[in-house]
């Protein structure tokens, strides 16, 4: 099986691009960009990526990005992320990022949107990864920052497909940001929101129906509310769930307590992700091994994932037809 899952071809919809800072990174930038960090060793970074809830967890992802200051530090964050798309059979991505986390430190948006999108335009030609890039809110900020930097966001609408939720659940309900996501909708971008990872299901519903979205990330407790599930099922409203992420920030103890089989067994369209892998301890084919080691599977379900993300996904009606052929051919070689 750990052949199977290395080789198949896999779609993530859910990876924060400020996650992905390796320590070894963030000690060449912060030497490239004589920036203090409070570390004297890789090591000790890595040791400081032990955490025990999603606030100690952003407080470290936070002070992580500010050795990202110039174009050339988030193309070769992106850059460094996609080889590891590469190695993990990953076809197509759609990343996050944050601007409100580098707008507050004085880096211009455009910065940080050009420095990213320059590595996804190389990664498609180079690595033959297709990409699209959905910028987030921080829920923990105001709607005015919100709304500051949608208004930043339009001169690079070519390069934004879609707006997002993220940062801290508790305490920051969908609502507070309904007045963002309709001017978001009528500038015509696509929408996506944090949902139902720390937060109750009632969130969930919140964002689905005040948000307008179209796809929960996360989305784990809608097992809390059956009538959501059935009507996240019937709609086929897709989850961007991240196994690993959910043990390290204790949404389940144990894999094996995770529900994501359970969700995809009744018929959920429910995908693996890696949200934020420097952290939580693995990328693609880590999380979908993690997932196949604690719940016995069969191919065509871990398989499944991979055509749920590609249906969830903000691709083509022909790419997307493109690459459920290539995933069910890869599937019909190895039954």
């Amino acid at each position: 099986m750990k052949e199977f899952i290395q080789s198949l071809p896999k779609v993530e919809l859910h990876l924060h691009l400020e996650g992905t800072l390796e320590p070894e990174l963030m000690f060449a930038l912060a030497k490239r960009n004589d920036v203090d960090i409070p570390f004297n060793s890789i090591d000790q970074v890595r040791d400081a990526y032990s955490f025990h809830n999603l606030q100690s967890f952003l407080d470290i992802y936070y002070q992580g990005a500010n050795v990202l200051i110039n174009e050339q530090d988030f193309f070769d964050l992106t850059w460094a992320y996609l080889r590891r798309c590469q190695g993990d059979n990953v076809l197509h991505t759609e990343v996050f990022f944050d601007p409100q986390t580098h707008t507050a430190r004085g880096i211009s948006f455009e910065t940080v949107v050009n420095g990213i999108h320059r590595a996804l335009v190389q990664g498609a030609t180079e690595l033959g990864i297709s990409s699209k890039l959905i910028m987030c809110f921080l829920r923990h900020l105001d709607e005015e920052s919100a709304f500051k930097t949608l208004q930043q966001a339009q001169p690079h609408r070519d390069k934004i497909v879609a707006v997002g939720l993220d940062s801290s659940e508790i305490g920051h309900p969908p609502a507070k940001f309904e007045r963002v996501f309709k001017n978001a909708i009528t500038l015509g971008f696509l929408t996506v929101a944090h949902a139902g990872e720390e937060g109750a299901a009632s969130n969930i519903s919140e964002a689905l129906n005040l948000l307008q979205i179209t796809r929960i990330d996360h989305g784990v407790r809608c097992s809390e509310d059956e009538t959501l599930v059935k009507q996240l099922v019937s709609e086929r409203i897709p989850l961007t769930v991240c196994p690993l992420s959910n043990i390290k920030l204790k949404v389940f103890d144990t894999m094996a307590q995770h529900n994501i089989v359970e969700l995809l067994r009744k018929g959920l369209c429910v995908t693996i992700n890696s949200d934020d892998p420097a952290y939580f301890g693995g990328y693609m084919v880590d999380n979908f091994s993690a997932v196949a080691n604690a719940h016995p599977m069969s191919k065509m379900e871990i398989a499944q994932f991979t055509f749920n993300a590609i249906a969830a996904s903000f691709i083509s009606k022909s790419e997307k037809e493109r690459l459920r052929i290539v995933t069910q051919s890869y599937l019909d070689l190895h039954p």
